[in-house]
């Protein structure tokens, strides 16, 4: 049984139709990268799933239950971090519990991703790729079964991207946790995801796979290489 599935789902802001007819199944543990031109309807796709937004027609079921209001299973990341700036590190991840039971976690979560010495800092004094470092942990404290990244490295530079791009494969890989990735950026979505989807046409053009995604011998390589070339020429594609 599909973990996230999506039937006939439609969404229009105004007379726009941005998905049309939108049909597809997430397993539990996927990494799906959705890749396609601004406008498209990728974070729309992430909103609806998340229950931040209703669709116009269409169902939208996780394990089987249909998504109506905000889905308590789902935490999302944005490009800003959306941090709180008079709260600590630790305090933008507790959100006032402080249980001893939350505060382990947090402290755990925090460890994990290299920030267990910056708990007391506020967020002003973190630069911008251990602030997304914050974002993430706080992401996964309700422990959630659904991970939705609307383009959460955009704003980071080249070698910090890339160390994040790393610690979110690490992590992902490690929780189990299914994820969706919304990102421009195609070498980031083969370098990161099992699954690569074409968002086009206001639906779902192209469906991809990674099986060499952690393979990292030269042939593997030249194969993501041309997986490259592949969306890329589809999302370039006029027709």
């Amino acid at each position: 049984m599909a973990l996230i599935e999506l039937d006939g789902v439609s969404k229009k802001y105004g007379d726009k139709t941005v998905l049309k007819n939108v049909s597809l199944k997430i397993s539990e543990g996927d990494f799906v990268a959705l890749c396609g031109m601004s406008g498209g309807g990728k974070s729309t796709l992430l909103r609806l799933i998340s229950g931040l937004e209703k669709a116009d027609s269409g169902s939208i079921k996780q394990e089987n239950k249909e998504i109506s209001t905000i889905n308590s299973d789902a935490r999302m990341m944005f490009q800003d971090d959306r941090l709180l700036p008079w709260q600590t590190v630790i305090q933008n991840l507790l959100f006032g519990d402080k249980s001893e039971e939350r505060i382990k976690l947090a402290k755990r979560l925090l460890d994990r991703v290299g920030l267990i010495d910056y708990q007391n800092s506020f967020p002003a004094s973190l630069s911008g790729g251990q602030r997304q470092r914050v974002a993430l942990a706080r992401a996964l404290m309700s422990q959630p079964k659904v991970l939705l990244l609307d383009e959460p490295l955009g704003a980071l530079d080249a070698l910090t991207r890339r160390n994040m791009q790393d610690l979110i494969i690490k992590v992902c890989s490690e929780t189990n946790i299914t994820t969706i990735l919304v990102t421009h950026d195609v070498q980031e979505a083969v370098r990161m995801a099992d699954k690569i989807w074409i968002i086009k046409n206001q639906g779902i053009a192209k469906e991809l796979t990674n099986p060499e995604r952690n393979n990292q011998t030269a042939e593997a390589q030249l194969k993501k290489d041309q997986l490259v070339e592949t969306a890329l020429s589809c999302i370039l594609d006029n027709n």
